[in-house]
């Protein structure tokens, strides 16, 4: 087939080429362009043509091939690479390692505010902050339970007195 014969033949087959190209890309300006890309490397390598063999066969493979090449270079281009070592690691929330510098700040205030606390009134709070009832710990302690309920009525108002900086960080604001 000549120069001219294959040109014309290849023309012919446009509107196929570009209905496919549009069945692979699901866009109308991809779809053109890989269109005349695969016309292009159509004229580019026409000597690898065989005559007898299917030429809209031959023009939809090399479309084919081109789009997945071309996909395959834009999935290259798109994709991050980590080169860092057991990189996964990074990403496992359960290996993570939680920060503990503010609870060890908060933790050592409120011990101090504990430990400012008259000793009836912690003794109290702290039984009942450890999961006593009012009535558990009256018993224990031989008072009365109306006492007891007062002890960490004043415990707890002293308590937010002393921390309540970090009740207005945490946005907890008390009346008085």
């Amino acid at each position: 087939m000549t120069a001219p014969e294959f040109t014309s033949a290849i023309s012919k087959e446009r509107s196929h080429l570009r209905s496919y190209a549009y069945q692979l890309t699901k866009d109308i300006e991809d779809a053109n362009d890989l269109t005349q890309e695969t016309l292009l490397k159509a004229l580019t390598y026409r000597e690898k043509f065989v005559d007898a063999t299917n030429l809209k066969g031959w023009l939809f493979t090399i479309m084919k091939n081109s789009f997945i090449n071309n996909y395959r270079r834009m999935m290259k281009r798109n994709t991050f690479i980590d080169s860092t070592d057991n990189s996964y690691y990074l990403d496992t929330p359960a290996l993570a390692v939680p920060n503990y510098g503010e609870s060890k700040f908060v933790m050592r205030d409120l011990e101090a505010a504990l430990d400012k606390l008259p000793e009836d009134l912690n003794k109290t709070f702290t039984l009942n902050f450890t999961g006593y009832k009012y009535h558990e710990i009256a018993e224990m302690l031989h008072i009365p339970i109306g006492t007891v309920k007062t002890r960490i009525f004043t415990a707890r108002k002293q308590l937010r007195d002393r921390l309540k900086d970090y009740g207005e960080m945490y946005g907890m604001h008390y009346e008085k």
